[in-house]
């Protein structure tokens, strides 16, 4: 059983695997793309399937009081599956798309880009663009967002989704930039759909979103614990060595925490 006695500093993570975490910032905890389910296919669609590896490292029950979930997307059961949807339920407030909102309803408060909630006395969210995948792959893919946090002696936190665009990146950059903790969904995730184009970051690109971000601390998501990640933990390893930011990346194990 987890315990979250004890944390220290303005915002901490906590790696539950695949896309989801646990951030605590400033009082307030939030979820990231909420996935619980045991390792297994999924279908996604006629003859095709994405295959998930290894199972969460905590239990939903086990996150303790959440005040909102932070979901990229509600179309693929990398990013939101069947416990995570249930998770959902229990949750009193889920910022999304306009399309996870159509599709999920009323349990969704729709957070476009570029707009802000506000949440708590300090805490500002605020919705911004994302693409899953290379330029036009929305048709495919759908529609996605990623999240800044922020406010008035808050720490800047950005959380990407499912991004591979590096155009988004520099401008969130242009607005908010720098960030004290960017949190980014690498992996380099392909599929035959899109020719095996990248559709999160490389593990180049998410060195190099670090750079633009002027992140003081990279945490990765949704690098493994799937099979249609083509890029892990090593090769994050090397390609922010190569960069020069190797004392910046934050590479978790499922489980552990990151605080600052």
């Amino acid at each position: 059983m987890i315990t979250w006695e004890g944390i220290m500093g303005e915002i901490s993570v906590r790696y539950v695997g695949g896309p989801t975490a646990v951030v605590d910032i400033c009082g307030v905890r939030l979820v990231t793309d909420p996935t619980f389910d045991a390792p297994g296919d999924y279908p996604v669609g006629p003859g095709r399937k994405l295959v998930k590896t290894a199972g969460p490292a905590i239990e939903a029950a086990e996150t303790g009081h959440v005040d909102a979930v932070l979901l990229s997307h509600d179309q693929h059961p990398d990013n939101l599956d069947e416990s995570g949807r249930e998770y959902l339920e229990r949750v009193p407030l889920v910022l999304s798309t306009a399309a996870a909102h159509s599709r999920l309803g009323d349990m969704v408060t729709v957070l476009p880009n570029w707009q802000t909630y506000e949440l708590g006395e300090r805490l500002r969210i605020t919705g911004v663009p994302a693409l899953h995948g290379p330029d036009g792959a929305e048709e495919f893919t759908g529609e996605v967002t990623g999240f800044v946090l922020h406010g008035d002696a808050v720490p800047t936190v950005y959380v990407s989704g499912d991004n591979a665009s590096l155009d988004h990146v520099r401008a969130v950059a242009e607005r908010f930039g720098p960030v004290d903790v960017a949190v980014l969904f690498a992996g380099a995730a392909r599929t035959p759909l899109l020719d095996g184009a990248p559709l999160t970051l490389t593990s180049e690109a998410a060195a190099e979103a670090a750079q633009i971000l002027g992140a003081r601390h990279v945490v990765p998501l949704h690098f493994e614990h799937w099979g249609h990640f083509s890029e892990g933990a090593d090769s994050l390893t090397e390609a922010f060595a190569a960069a020069g930011l190797g004392d910046r990346l934050r590479l978790l194990k499922p489980g552990a925490l990151f605080s600052a």
